[in-house]
């Protein structure tokens, strides 16, 4: 079996960040989205893998590598349009032949891995499985309309009126029938091939088209609060370690993991946290729920519930909640002030908070 793992698209939902950044390589607990999902497929025993990328396809290459890190072997798409999933799986015909293969969209975070859907797939050999999950809003998803026995009877995008309430969470498994339906679909009213038509095609043709329906944690990381709530829900996990060096002065409460170079000077952190390589943290308080990213400067600062990107400067500023800081990105202070305060900015940023 090889995977297809979809690494493109613009990611508008999460700008100012996807200007500079492709929204896969946002962080989540100090790991790109897309790290996990590899990780994932990896835990899944397969090894060839196909990655699609887009306009940001250069800064995923580098990241990624050649996925040896990940134990994968790793083969480059590139998609100059986002022209929909199924035309992915299009331009991957080469790459995936007959073979079976899991279709897992690099922007979503499933918890306890993607093994179980596999496992199932190789054991009744249907023409497509689906990995579904319920929701509270339906109308915002494709919906999958499934039999008592897990058979798909229909799918519907978005739907106004929605046949249930088990969404397509964006891991699939498809065998070589989706080929065919992939070409055989038209375009949607916006443009795209969908891989929601591309199923019920087969659905409309006969095919065995199963769900799995997921009960665990899962999370499409497209919008700002997404992404926080994914790493809340990544940094419950956390086992605590400090292999850099937090002074006498400090306190670290619960789970905080301090990486190799950083330092800790006069704060307190309460876990769940975590703090990148070659970090300083200096009288401070962080946590709960950060992610503190590699070479930071933490100053005089009070932070939760947030995520600072690489190379960010945060000085004076006390209160800041549900913020993501984007790399490189500089916050001070100019006097006292009191309140809570939300910032969404991008790399490169620089803020002053006036008081």
């Amino acid at each position: 079996m090889k995977a297809l793992v979809l690494a493109g698209g613009s990611g508008t939902r999460l700008r100012p960040f996807t200007h500079t950044l492709a929204k896969q390589l946002v962080p989540v607990a100090n790991k790109p989205v897309l790290f996990h999902c590899l990780e994932a497929v990896a835990a899944a025993g397969i090894t060839e893998t196909g990655v699609v990328v887009g306009g940001h396809g250069e800064d995923v290459r580098r990241a990624v590598g050649d996925g040896s890190r990940f134990g994968l072997r790793i083969t480059w798409i590139q998609q100059d349009e986002p022209l929909g999933l199924a035309h992915c799986v299009m331009i991957a015909a080469g790459f995936l032949g007959a073979d079976d293969f899991v279709m897992y969209l690099g922007d979503n975070i499933v918890s306890g891995g993607i093994g179980h859907l596999v496992k199932e797939f190789t054991a009744v050999r249907p023409d497509a499985l689906l990995m579904v999950g319920p929701v509270a809003d339906p109308q915002a998803y494709g919906i999958a309309e499934v039999g008592p026995d897990g058979r798909v009877l229909g799918l519907e995008e978005k739907p106004a009126e929605p046949a249930g309430d088990l969404a397509l969470i964006g891991v699939y498994v498809f065998s070589a029938a989706i080929h065919r339906a992939v070409r055989a679909i038209a375009p949607s009213r916006r443009g795209e091939l969908e891989i929601t038509d591309a199923v019920a095609w087969l659905v409309g043709r006969g095919a065995d088209v199963r769900a799995q329906v997921f009960s665990g944690y899962w999370k499409d990381t497209g919008r700002v609060d997404d992404l926080l709530d994914c790493n809340r829900e990544l940094l419950a996990t956390l086992e605590p370690v400090n292999l850099g060096t937090v002074d006498a002065a400090s306190d670290l409460l619960g789970p905080v993991s301090v990486a190799p170079g950083a330092r800790v000077t006069g704060s307190r952190v309460v876990g769940p946290v975590v703090i990148g390589r070659d970090s300083v943290i200096t009288g401070s308080r962080i946590g709960p729920h950060c992610s503190i990213g590699a070479g930071c400067l933490i100053s005089g600062a009070e932070i939760a519930d947030s995520i600072v990107l690489d190379g960010a400067a945060v000085r004076d500023v006390r209160a800041i909640e549900r913020s993501v800081v984007g790399r490189h990105s500089r916050i001070g202070a100019l006097a006292a002030g009191g309140g809570a305060r939300r910032l969404l900015l991008g790399d490169s940023s620089e803020v002053v908070i006036e008081r």
